[in-house]
């Protein structure tokens, strides 16, 4: 069976979970907030695959984390990525009109809305970490917390997209596109993974399965972005796609060819579900995970 059927009840299911939090926490007040709250709803309630939140979900399952308290970070990291694509979408960055199969919040609202919906997000995202509900141990809440905020700025996220800005007619080699992609999208993905080795307070040698785990699934991911964005149908993607290429950005298939960057996502996966080595069947959504990255059509 492909990876992509049998993920399917696992993503619906953590797509519905993240959305029924995300109703519950953005109800919309009876103030001048309203506008604010509204944009927040568009851009995180409704579409994306949620492989974030699933992968912290399949993380705390590991090790036994209660699922609510997992569906809290699971939220916050949701949060940090739907805010970095409201700000990315911005016409400042890539100018982008749909995400999601919607228009992205700029165009369905205004530019400042969705600089203060991305500050926002950001905000609330640590906020529902340093929460007590999310861990009674203070300690464990400020690991989340130090490490969401380094994969989400200058040395994570927030790195890579400078980086990626920069990459326009630059003719970055592999390295460094390589490097900027464990930036920009590996970074979260890696503290997605890694979440539940925190909140199931173990210690180092788990942390470096998952974190291997992590840094190939990541790339995986990127270069199946690559060629989706290459070989893939805009309406199924929910978004633009070519224009990498028409910008000039070195990517993964212009530096190997299609053919051999699908081979280099293939190897990856077999190699992250190699650092899986160790755990049982409690690791079997992480192996379809893995899988299902080089399999999806959006």
């Amino acid at each position: 069976m492909p990876a992509s059927l049998s993920l399917k009840p696992a993503l619906d299911a953590i797509g519905e979970q993240i959305d029924q939090r995300f109703d519950r926490l953005l109800a919309i007040p009876d103030d001048p907030r309203a506008r604010l709250y509204q944009a927040m709803r568009h851009a995180v309630i409704g579409g994306g695959k949620r492989m974030r939140p699933l992968l912290v979900v399949a993380s705390c399952d590991l090790f036994h984390v209660d699922r609510e308290r997992a569906l809290r970070v699971a939220l916050a990291i949701e949060a940090v990525h739907v805010y970095s694509l409201v700000h990315d979408d911005l016409p400042c960055m890539d100018n982008d009109d749909l995400r999601r199969g919607k228009p992205t919040v700029h165009r369905a609202f205004d530019e400042a809305t969705a600089v203060l919906t991305g500050d926002s997000l950001f905000a609330i995202a640590f906020e529902l970490l340093a929460e007590e509900a999310t861990h009674e141990d203070p300690f464990v809440r400020a690991e989340l917390c130090l490490e969401l905020a380094r994969a989400s700025g200058p040395a994570g996220m927030a790195g890579g997209q400078a980086m990626d800005l920069a990459a326009e007619g630059a003719n970055f080699d592999l390295a460094t596109t390589t490097r900027l992609q464990q930036l920009k999208t590996g970074a979260l993905i890696g503290f997605s993974c890694e979440a539940g080795a925190i909140m199931g307070k173990v210690g180092h040698g788990p942390r470096t399965k998952l974190r291997g785990y992590a840094r190939d699934l990541g790339l995986a991911f990127q270069i199946a972005d690559d060629l989706l964005d290459v070989e893939g149908d805009p309406a199924a993607a929910g978004k633009a796609l070519r224009k990498d290429a028409a910008a000039g950005k070195s990517t993964f298939v212009s530096l190997l060819g299609v053919e051999r960057a699908r081979a280099q996502a293939e190897l990856l996966i077999d190699q992250a579900i190699h650092h899986l080595q160790g755990f049982g069947p409690e690791a079997d959504l992480l192996r379809a995970i893995a899988r299902f990255a080089i399999e999806r059509d959006h």
